[in-house]
């Protein structure tokens, strides 16, 4: 099978179990094993019930993160989402202030690791032990993703088994009178602490950042994050109970270890210890998943020309080393001034503000009706959700004082500075939100469609996807002589006129005049004239083999300069209904990924007649190739009933063609000589088949 050359991007490593493991672990730490403590000191007994609230808020910015990372896998997360679809300003602000609150996330969690630890070591100064570890967890992450993914999905693993106990062991021990007087703290106070806890649920969706080095992160993105969020919820509320429910209140406000010292009621010291461990474990997940996840964003933010070039320096193991040792210096400046109780402050009030962002960003990036714009998932309810989504962060955000308002201000207005005077005259483009509005036309930034159109080609065709098929069912023209572009148009033209039931003339029109618009590209020697209408129900193709080559002119989409003269060898005329402009634009992308290899063409000119060059753009080899009559074994086909033909288990015909028609057989349809079958099946059924009717077809 064909390889294509691809652009240096960081590798694709982590699995499913992998996402699932980093969104926990980023979620289940300081949040559970410190914040509770510092949480109660506002809400009292209700604490439970602002852990609860907080994730409200959560669900929109989860559903639409989850979209915009299957759509756009690429490192930076946030920035990369708000950059391209609200405009490089937005993304200078998300960039950098989603950076922070990963950093101050991180530090928060490295403070909550230094309590725990310093119950075994008193001698040694929390924030010195929280430092020591910065250090040490920006070293493991120079060594790459993988190996981080890995001592991320062993640490997870300890973390839930540990929760286990706790909570099994203390829900039954949970003395219910401590919620009485739940409601005492008043409604304002129990909001403004949804706020401050609302940083113990954010690292679900951080992985996003993460994204370019998801494998198949349409399926493992969406699954990880919903299954990581339900767990995160799920431990909370029951933990928290916890709590709440074995110490009492004057015990629990203030506390810097309550896991340890709820254990203790009903574990013992042994108890005690074993959770200072998961503290532990929890608090070196989150810090090392956080660590990960911040050096992507100045990687992300780099490339874009937002901020120097070096930061997206990659090292020999392919991680962002400069940007690495950016963030775990900031870490420590943060760790050895600021208290916890600000840090989770600063953290969640500029995280809630971001995932606002985020939510408008979908409604942007749906709206803009950019066919290249193709998440693998969608979010539900759209756009009420997202305007949900919107309102509830800024009301939470003002419950929580002015302290956490000034922050997330003054990073919006830092942001804008930098952009003004660093970026902008380094940055050429603008955000989906331009495709909007006709009246800013001139606006519009064609490169994000281009940008959105590589993703597509490296994100890959969907199983869905009905690629073999068409290549399957597609006509082949084979021209011996030398021939023109316009001579390849009529004779594609002339056999979709009978697909599409329309004139050809007026199909080779379209095609000559996409040539001249510039939307046809010309890839390696191939050319892919393209359109979409709705005069069609499936997508149909035409292969063109010229081995002498053929001219064509065409105007170049970027510079959009005067007609080009190129030479081509192979010609891929696509047309696809117009309802599904997304799927046409995969399989443009499915085409150029197998032709962009420098060994397509020496393959294409040595292919032996129609199902060899077929098998040139095929996934595997899933499909064979039946003309009825051309060989002695298959002269036993003639006359006989399709329900007739001996396939074997897990084959199916699903074309025939006949003349130049394409028919749909059933049961009942008789074959006549010179019927071509398309049968697709499995590898082992289509190897039976071959041998059976002498499929393969030679010159």
């Amino acid at each position: 099978m064909i390889q294509t050359n691809k652009k240096k991007r960081l590798k694709k490593e982590l699995k499913l179990f992998d996402v699932y493991a980093i969104a926990t672990g980023t979620t289940i730490s300081a949040g559970f094993f410190l914040l509770p403590g510092l949480a109660a000191e506002q809400a009292g007994s209700a604490v439970v019930l602002a852990y609860l609230i907080a994730a409200i808020p959560l669900i929109p910015a989860m559903f639409s993160i989850i979209e915009l990372a299957t759509a756009m896998p690429r490192a930076g997360g946030v920035y990369y989402f708000l950059d391209r679809s609200l405009g490089p300003a937005f993304g200078t602000i998300g960039g950098i202030g989603t950076w922070l609150a990963l950093i101050l996330k991180v530090s928060f969690a490295l403070i909550g690791m230094g309590a725990y630890i310093s119950l075994f070591f008193d001698d040694i100064p929390m924030r010195t032990i929280a430092a020591g570890l910065a250090i040490a967890l920006g070293v493991l992450n120079m060594f790459g993703a993988k190996k981080t993914g890995g001592l991320q999905v062993v640490l997870v693993i300890g973390l839930l088994a540990i929760l286990g106990i706790f909570i099994g062991g203390g829900v039954p021990e949970i003395n219910w009178s401590s919620f009485s007087n739940m409601f005492d703290p008043g409604m304002s106070s129990i909001i403004g602490t949804a706020g401050l806890v609302y940083i113990s649920y954010v690292g679900v969706t951080n992985v996003a950042s993460l994204s370019e080095e998801i494998s198949n992160p349409e399926r493992n993105m969406p699954l990880g994050v919903i299954l990581a969020l339900t767990t995160a919820i799920a431990i909370y509320a029951l933990g928290v109970s916890v709590m709440v429910g074995v110490l009492p209140l004057e015990e629990l406000a203030g506390n810097m270890t309550p896991v340890a010292s709820a254990g203790e009621k009903f574990l013992g010291e042994y108890g005690a210890l074993i959770l200072s461990v998961a503290a532990i474990l929890a608090f070196i997940s989150v810090a090392n998943a956080g660590t990960m996840s911040a050096s992507r964003y100045p990687l992300a933010m780099s490339r874009d020309n937002i901020i120097p070039k070096f930061f997206g320096k990659l090292s020999k193991t392919g991680t962002p080393y400069i940007a690495i040792i950016l963030t775990v210096a900031v870490i420590l400046a943060i760790i050895i001034f600021l208290d916890p109780l600000k840090i989770a402050k600063l953290a969640s009030a500029f995280q809630l503000l971001l995932f606002a962002m985020v939510n408008l960003a979908v409604i942007i990036m749906r709206e803009s009706k950019i066919d290249s714009y193709d998440p693998g998932f969608k979010s539900p309810l759209s756009p009420y959700l997202q305007i949900i989504g919107m309102l509830t962060p800024m009301w939470l955000i003002a419950e929580m004082g002015m302290l956490p308002l000034m922050f997330s201000l003054g990073l919006i207005v830092a942001g804008m500075i930098w952009y003004f005077v660093y970026a902008k005259k380094r940055v050429f483009r603008s955000g989906a939100v331009y495709h909007i509005f006709e009246r800013l036309g001139r606006r519009r930034f064609d490169g994000l469609d281009r940008e959105f159109r590589d993703i597509l080609k490296e994100k890959g065709l969907r199983k869905s996807d009905p690629f073999d098929e068409i290549v399957a069912r597609c006509h082949v023209v084979d021209f011996k002589a030398e021939e023109t572009f316009k001579d390849a148009s009529l004779r594609a033209s002339q056999w979709f006129s009978i697909v599409l039931n329309r004139n050809a003339a007026e199909i080779h029109d379209v095609f000559i005049k996409g040539t001249k618009i510039g939307a046809t590209p010309v890839i390696r020697g191939v050319a892919l004239p393209h359109y979409k209408t709705d005069a069609i129900e499936q997508a149909e193709m035409v292969l063109v083999r010229s081995k002498n080559g053929m001219h064509i002119k065409c105007t170049d989409p970027v510079i959009c300069d005067d007609l080009e003269d190129h030479i081509v060898y192979a010609v891929f005329f696509l047309i696809s209904p117009e309802s599904d402009p997304s799927r046409h634009l995969r399989l443009l992308a499915g085409i150029a990924e197998r032709v962009e290899d420098e060994n397509f063409l020496d393959e294409w000119f040595k292919a032996k007649g129609e199902s060899q060059l077929k098998e040139l753009l095929m996934h595997d080899d899933h499909f064979e190739y039946i003309i009825v009559g051309k060989s002695n074994k298959s002269e036993m086909l003639i006359n006989l009933k399709l329900r007739d033909l001996h396939t074997p288990k897990g084959c199916l015909v699903a074309y025939l063609r006949r003349d130049e028609k394409v028919i749909i057989p059933n049961g009942s349809t008789i074959l006549e000589k010179g019927d071509r079958l398309t049968v697709i099946g499995e590898t082992a059924g289509l190897n039976i088949l071959r041998n059976m009717y002498c499929c393969r077809e030679t010159l």
